[in-house]
């Protein structure tokens, strides 16, 4: 890796004063929390090859990736503040990358492009959850791999009676951010196979919150 970078000034569709301002310093804090932290160190040096990362807002897993097995690095966000913060920390680790401003839904890639692809706490907020897992499939090459950690639905039926209560409210304070979707289910419905996956709630944290599921899913060859 040369230190190369490359930065898109990407223009969003105009957003309110707190998600333009607040959002992106709760997600900053939220989403760098230690525990959260120790799960993201746990799998995001597995990446390898040709890497996008999916939400790569305010570049929180850039620490955690091996340079020496990066051929390539892309980062895409819609949110104009947390691609300055995703520019800042590749700057810092000197990994050549390109950081674009853009949404899941429709990832500005060609067919079969990248070997792995990271994504973590993103498919929570998506605007269409399955349309991203299609776009994830479609820009993926038939061997690689998505690494993932994300917090959705709870097992438990008490938990996720409080995450339906809660969710309305806090879709508008946390950026769209869904208590209730699934995650290993919605990669299998996406046509993905589930690698080593698992799944725990973090600790210190309300439940409603924190149950989180990470590892890594292929592609199926159906």
């Amino acid at each position: 890796m040369n230190g190369h970078h490359e930065f898109d000034a990407w223009q969003p569709r105009p957003a309110n004063w707190w998600d333009r301002v607040m959002v992106p310093k709760i997600i900053g804090c939220a989403c760098a929390a230690p525990q959260i932290l120790k799960a993201r160190s746990q799998i995001v040096p597995n990446a390898s090859g040709d890497i996008l990362e999916i939400g790569c807002g305010g570049g929180i897993n850039i620490q955690f990736l091996n340079p020496a097995k990066i051929n390539s690095f892309t980062g895409i966000d819609p949110s104009p503040a947390l691609l300055e913060a995703s520019y800042r920390a590749v700057q810092a680790r000197g990994i050549e990358a390109k950081i674009l401003g853009g949404v899941g839904e429709a990832l500005p890639f060609q067919d079969d492009s990248f070997d792995c692809i990271i994504i973590t706490f993103t498919l929570c907020s998506v605007d269409n959850q399955a349309q991203t897992l299609r776009e994830m499939r479609r820009v993926l090459r038939r061997d690689g791999k998505i690494i993932f950690l994300e917090h959705g639905r709870a097992p438990d039926i008490y938990v996720q009676k409080w995450q339906y209560r809660i969710e309305p409210i806090w879709k508008h304070i946390a950026g769209n951010c869904h208590l209730t979707r699934e995650i290993g289910r919605a990669y299998e419905d996406a046509g993905f196979q589930l690698g080593d996956v698992q799944g725990r709630y973090l600790p210190k944290t309300p439940k409603f919150a924190g149950w989180i599921e990470g590892g890594e899913v292929y592609i199926t060859d159906s």
